[in-house]
């Protein structure tokens, strides 16, 4: 499994053969200015919850790649009356194809579409195929739910999980999170994009390595395997 960060919340998942693009924000994240969007040729497009920063690219690569967009039936039916293809799950579903399994898990956030309209519950994915598992946790606090994540799937290679706090959960609680669903190599995600989760790089990876953890805060472009 390699995964390569786009910046914010954007994550390219390269699974089973198959490329799983991650809530893409791009064209507007200042920070992701050398991310080509033309480049982009997913085969899925996962997102988590409606907000602007996490749909914001959708339309655009979806029509250039034929993405089959796969949420929460309000976020794929939004989408399916612009034209687009997509595939809906909810809490506690999974949905296998072309040998990745894709699980639709709780997050604790809000979700609302950029016009308005109303995004259904905001939520996680845990995906794996034969070999690796992530879990992608989305804009959430905090939760028990999460402890749920090791009886209910295979044991994760790695964790997707947001830092910037202030809309999100912390690195503090991150950490903890590290432990409700028995991970301890986790990628950080949603810092840094705008002044409000600006955070202390040092200060954060040095938390979760006092705790036997590992932080990893990915260069935009930059690729990990697992």
């Amino acid at each position: 499994m390699k995964i390569t960060y786009l910046g914010h919340a954007s994550f390219m998942l390269e699974i089973a053969g198959k490329s799983l693009l991650i809530d893409p924000f791009i064209s507007a994240n200042e920070l992701a200015k050398d991310i080509n969007l033309d480049e982009l040729k997913p085969d899925y497009i996962l997102l988590t919850h409606g907000h602007q920063d996490h749909v914001l690219d959708v339309e655009v690569i979806a029509k250039q790649s034929g993405a089959t967009i796969i949420s929460n039936f309000e976020i794929v039916s939004w989408f399916a009356e612009q034209g687009l293809e997509g595939h809906p799950m909810n809490f506690g579903g999974e949905y296998t194809i072309d040998g990745i399994t894709m699980k639709s898990v709780v997050a604790q956030h809000s979700s609302v579409l950029p016009d308005g309209t109303y995004g259904g519950n905001p939520g996680g994915f845990v995906i794996w195929d034969a070999s690796s598992c992530v879990y992608i946790a989305g804009d959430t606090a905090l939760t028990l739910d999460m402890q749920l994540i090791p009886q209910t799937c295979p044991p994760l290679d790695v964790a997707i999980l947001p830092v910037g706090d202030n809309f999100t959960m912390g690195y503090k609680d991150a950490c903890l999170a590290a432990d409700f669903v028995n991970c301890d190599k986790i990628i950080g995600c949603h810092y840094d994009t705008f002044p409000p989760i600006e955070i202390d790089h040092d200060e954060a990876q040095a938390h979760f390595a006092n705790q036997g953890k590992s932080l990893l805060l990915m260069g935009i472009g930059e690729q990990a395997e697992f």
